[in-house]
């Protein structure tokens, strides 16, 4: 195997006290490891090795992660976790789009992984950060599925992963130096003509029958939305027409038609549809809108300005879900309470397990500035206190202990600005 092709990262300190993932991506890859893991107990086990310090050198490889991971009887059992290997065509379709928008280099040398790189690699095919199921596990305690060791192996990775994206790019393939040299050597060679083939006479064409040639490939996706024509003009505008309002909506129609775009090249299923007229509007404002517009959108969704700007912060982290959870208070019984309080339970060990006041689908920590709201999807939404009111301060996980963490994460980030 070459060199390059194998990297290994010295056992990491204890991780009492903190979250395993500060970044985004860090959190989607712990996200995938609790949507495929079926045994929430096992779950549990591995935090609590890896928080423990269990988890000796890890050794990152193409399509395949390798640690030796002690138990609490201080057994040694090697953990494996495998990842799909890109293939060599999305490698390239990778290097194509990457070129294609410099920022995306920029970015993987800073240690950064945005998410525009994530969502254009997607639109050209490919799917860098694992989905549910792609992490599959092998040790030798002989369980089946994901056991305690492969729970601790990727709580570790995770923080590998915080520190430098490019182990997860060698997971899929690609070690660091062969990928920014394929890349170099890309933006040094000039891409081919764009220029189409000339045109055939129409009564020429349709004579040819059925030897025409094959339609064009599709466009690939536009680097930006189209930019609407001005109204600008020395015109007058009609009684009761808003230039400024309607050049908004004629943005964001042009926003909204690249990102149908972006799903139909993906392939995946399509967005909601039949937003209600509140909806809409907060998902109008996330554009941000010029002022008038801005008060136009609060009075015509029945909010006002303060509960529009909340309701775009949620909107911004999950769409329809996150506003509803963000705006809906319901009250959790039966099956889903006692789900609810299982998750809860297996979130913490018992000494660590905040002390959480319920009320509704809303889980306040006592003495602390954080909370969890519980979705009608089963998914945890963390917020904190801002001034005396509760915000949003992530997305969804499905373990609590997740969620919260992004609250102390926010609130770090804060007195660090």
């Amino acid at each position: 195997m070459d060199a390059e092709a194998e990297r290994t990262f010295a056992a990491l300190p204890p991780a009492q006290g903190r979250a395993f993932a500060q970044t985004w991506w860090g959190r989607a890859w712990l996200k995938a490891l609790e949507d495929t893991a079926l045994d929430s107990v096992q779950v549990k086990a591995g935090r609590r090795l890896a928080r423990a310090g269990a988890v000796g050198a890890v050794s990152v490889r193409p399509g395949r992660i390798t640690a030796v991971v002690q138990d609490h009887d201080g057994a040694a059992h090697r953990a494996d976790v495998l990842l799909a290997e890109l293939s060599d065509e999305q490698w390239d379709r990778f290097l194509g789009m990457a070129v294609e928008r410099s920022g995306h280099v920029a970015a993987l040398l800073d240690r950064d992984m945005p998410p525009h790189l994530v969502e254009d690699a997607a639109a050209a095919g490919i799917d860098l950060l694992p989905g549910m199921g792609e992490l599959e596990p092998e040790c030798d305690c002989g369980t089946w599925d994901h056991c305690g060791h492969t729970v601790a192996l990727c709580h570790q990775v995770a923080r590998l992963l915080d520190q430098d994206p490019f182990v997860l790019l060698l997971m899929r393939g690609r070690a660091e130096r062969p990928l920014l040299d394929a890349l170099q050597e890309r933006s040094a060679t000039p891409g081919p003509s764009t220029a189409g083939p000339a045109g055939v006479d129409a009564a020429e064409a349709y004579a040819a029958g059925g030897i025409l040639p094959p339609l064009p490939a599709l466009a690939g996706l536009p680097e930006r939305p189209g930019v609407p024509p001005s109204l600008d003009t020395e015109a007058s505008p009609a009684p009761g027409v808003d230039p400024a309002a309607l050049e908004f909506l004629a943005a964001r129609t042009a926003a909204e038609a690249r990102r149908l775009l972006a799903d139909a090249l993906r392939a995946e299923t399509a967005p909601e549809t039949g937003l209600t007229v509140a909806q809409d509007a907060v998902r109008l404002a996330a554009g941000d809108p010029e002022e008038a517009v801005t008060v136009r959108l609060a009075d015509g969704s029945g909010r006002g300005r303060d509960q529009l700007a909340l309701a775009v912060r949620a909107w911004r982290l999950g769409g329809v879900a996150a506003l509803a959870v963000c705006e809906e208070e319901w009250a959790v019984e039966g099956e889903t309470l006692a789900r609810a309080r299982a998750a809860l339970d297996a979130a913490w060990e018992e000494d660590e397990r905040p002390v959480l006041r319920a009320t509704g689908n809303r889980w306040t920590v006592v003495g602390a500035p954080g909370q969890l709201r519980l979705g009608r999807d089963g998914r945890w939404w963390p917020y904190r206190k801002e001034q005396g009111h509760w915000v949003p301060a992530g997305g969804a996980a499905q373990d609590p202990a997740t969620a919260l963490a992004c609250v102390e994460t926010a609130a770090g980030h804060d007195e660090g600005v």
